[in-house]
């Protein structure tokens, strides 16, 4: 079980960080990308970020014995 969770964490990492550079990127380049989707760019970031927190803390709950 704490395999699975353990891959789970690496991808909500993953994902967190792809949504920050493509964020940071489209702000930096300003234009048409960033007025359309850089809003969105930040909260799937914010999203990706809290699934990455719950399941360090699933996992970390797993590993200590519970």
């Amino acid at each position: 079980m704490t395999g699975i969770v353990e891959i789970l964490v690496y991808v909500a990492i993953f994902a967190t960080v792809a949504a920050l550079v493509i964020g940071i990127g489209g702000f930096g380049a300003g234009g048409k990308f960033n007025t359309k989707h850089g809003n969105r760019m930040m909260r799937l970031r914010i999203l990706f970020q809290a699934i990455a927190v719950i399941l360090i803390l699933l996992l970390v709950y797993l590993n200590s014995g519970g």
